[in-house]
């Protein structure tokens, strides 16, 4: 028999803990509930679970305060962190002060069972966690299952130096995420410089990145410190990295290997400690294979991947990124903030935004500019956006309707048993396999789209026998 593990859950939300007992105790999970923290410390000296479940916000002491006490007392307990609020620096804080997990709600319950599953198992082996409490601000917004995974991603990585490479399409905030990695790290205090490689001439980017002694060519008139050297002991952000022509990706490569470089001309090793973060919209492993791009280079960008998703991937976050950029839109030009009409939003929603956040920032300004009255309606909205509006699928509900009703009269007159068993698994597979297609295989945006978590998907998915 399996070994039953021992959880503490901790929230003031009754129904919420009800839900929680029922399936950890159907999960084989012996479960011990809390309406609030105050009470689970002193319980510690005289008990220890093989992991907690805690919401974050809770009266009389939150989640982040409880954890901070609990690893005083054992600090070796995964804490796994509920938070109905999904931004960034409750991810981060969270993983800051020592969560083995963060997880936003609504969740899936599978996600739960395998979450406390793997922290109980990390109890077991006797791992450290460790504690620590530093937080910043942060200028990334998104709720939608894709940008919980970067939160949890820059949360992970906040203890750690290693190389990051950033993908996704242009405008989506990659930069965004490399000021965060490099906010919520241990260089915080030190330099964050970011170098684009598609806005420098070929000639000119080696001395851009290891700077030039006085003379090294024409025009060098004086010593130069190049990005490296700015960048002494913080974050080097190397935005399109794809663009980087061959030449400077050897001399990089060789940064990254040493530790050390010389300035175009010098014949003096130069120190080199930074840390590297790299972005790209382009495909660097089709390059690789293409020869456009050094397969070394690569690797040694290519040790902790990120993807910030693009809009289209993330519409749920339309309404709180419009709001947002509204009101920055307003400060800008000093005028009080203007609101959207329901009617103006659900339209936003249905652009392709192929300009991602960026487009989004800059239809805030111009609405902000042009829009007549307090509140934006949808025939404010910018011709040259509307013509690129993704149509609303026509449902056609009759149809569909009396089509199930005439298979349905069908199946009773032919004195069929157990039809919901029959019908059920193939609306299933319909709708798992065009979702799929409509996604092209995103297994996150299609569970969101079907209302389940990614785990009940591949389980439908294993059951279905879909590939």
């Amino acid at each position: 028999m399996a070994k039953q593990y021992h959880v503490w859950v901790i929230d003031d939300d009754t129904s919420i803990r009800w839900v929680l007992e029922k399936a950890l105790k159907k999960a084989n999970f012996k479960v011990t509930l809390f309406e609030d923290g105050s009470t689970v410390l002193d319980k510690l000296t005289s008990q220890l679970p093989d992991a907690i479940l805690s919401d974050i916000r809770m009266p009389k002491i939150d989640g982040l305060t409880l954890m901070e006490e609990v690893k005083k007392i054992q600090p070796d307990l995964p804490i796994i962190i509920m938070t109905a609020h999904s931004d960034l620096d409750s991810a981060v804080s969270a993983y800051q002060s020592g969560a083995f997990e963060y997880l936003p709600k609504p969740f899936d319950l599978n996600e739960v069972i395998n979450k406390l599953t793997h922290a109980c198992k990390f109890t077991q082996n006797k791992k450290t966690v460790k504690t620590k409490t530093n937080l910043t601000d942060s200028n990334i917004i998104g709720s939608a299952p894709a940008m919980q995974e970067v939160f949890r991603a820059i949360g992970r990585l906040s203890r750690s130096t290693v190389s990051v490479l950033i993908t996704g399409e242009s405008g989506s905030g990659k930069e965004l995420v490399a000021q965060a990695l490099h906010d919520h790290s241990l260089r915080k205090s030190a330099p964050f410089i970011a170098l684009n490689m598609a806005a420098i001439p070929k000639d000119l980017l080696e001395s851009e990145l290891f700077g030039h002694e006085k003379g090294a060519f024409t025009g060098a008139q004086t010593k130069r410190a190049g990005r490296f050297e700015q960048a002494y002991g913080g974050t080097l952000f190397l935005d399109e990295i794809g663009d980087m022509p061959s030449e400077a990706q050897t001399r990089l490569l060789r940064v990254l290997s040493n530790n050390e470089f010389f300035r175009v001309g010098g014949s003096k090793a130069i120190k080199a400690d930074v840390r590297v973060l790299a972005a790209t919209h382009q495909d660097l492993a089709k390059m690789v294979e293409e020869g456009r791009f050094r397969e070394d280079l690569f690797y040694r960008l290519n040790v902790i991947h990120i993807h910030v998703p693009s809009l289209r991937e993330r519409r749920e976050d339309i309404p709180l990124l419009m709001t947002h950029f509204l009101e920055l839109a307003a400060k800008e030009i000093n005028v009080s903030k203007k609101n959207l009409s329901s009617d103006a939003l659900k339209k936003l929603t249905q652009f392709e935004w192929r300009g991602n956040v960026r487009e989004l920032f800059n239809t805030a300004r111009w609405l902000t500019v042009m829009s007549v009255g307090q509140e934006i309606q949808a025939e404010d909205l910018p011709a040259e956006l509307q013509s690129k509006t993704l149509l609303e699928p026509q449902t056609h509900s009759t149809d569909w309707q009396q089509a199930m009703e005439h298979w349905l009269i069908e199946q009773l007159q032919a004195d069929e048993k157990e039809i919901l068993s029959q019908i059920i698994p193939q609306i299933e597979r319909l709708f798992i396999l065009k979702t799929l297609e409509y996604t092209k295989n995103k297994k996150q945006e299609t569970a969101q789209i079907l209302g389940w978590g990614r785990n009940t998907l591949t389980r439908k998915i294993n059951e279905l026998g879909l590939k």
